[in-house]
């Protein structure tokens, strides 16, 4: 990964909404995309891969120390994510913290509004490349989520799970929670 410490001119154009700790690097082509009453925070040491998307529409985005998001990851933010200190997404993961409103068939989508429940990654938690971590879902420290999995429910301290929706890996203990 091809990085960079966070550029000046990063932290003038978001300031005060991007708050960046000691020796955060960027990859390229990395994009903020930032609400006027939103902000990102960066921990000491965090490492963003190439590619990435970190767009938070309201509340906030943190990432603690040592948090590492591979190249391509893509997380959105309306209420809030939270990724604990030294996790790691693979490449191409993606967290959400909001869904489209869908009750009436008879108006467009786009104009039914938003529900947002917040996401929380613990730490040291290890998201598979590719997987997709859904609207109100907490992993638990340590937790293992497989490739291309799809995160529906929280997921239990050092558990693992994989498949659409997540399910725990067989042998493993319940893994998720209702």
């Amino acid at each position: 990964m091809r990085s960079a410490v966070v550029p000046c001119a990063l932290r003038l154009a978001f300031a005060p909404r991007v708050r960046g700790g000691r020796g955060v690097t960027l990859g390229r082509d990395v994009r903020f995309e930032i609400g006027s009453d939103a902000e990102v925070v960066l921990g000491d040491g965090c490492r963003v891969g190439e590619h990435t998307r970190l767009i938070v529409r309201s509340g906030r985005i943190e990432l603690g120390p040592g948090v590492v998001l591979g190249e391509g990851v893509t997380i959105v933010a309306h209420a809030g994510v939270t990724i604990g200190e030294r996790a790691e997404l693979g490449d191409g993961a993606v967290v959400v913290d909001f869904n489209h409103v869908y009750d009436d068939v008879e108006l467009p989508i786009r104009l039914q509004g938003l529900e947002a429940a917040p996401v929380t990654i613990g730490a040291e938690a290890r998201i598979g490349l590719g997987a997709a971590i859904l609207p109100g879902v907490t992993i638990g420290e340590g937790a293992r989520i497989g490739p291309r999995a799809v995160v529906t429910a929280d997921v239990r301290a050092r558990a693992a799970v994989e498949g659409v929706p997540a399910r725990p890996v067989a042998g493993a203990a319940a893994a998720t929670r209702r």
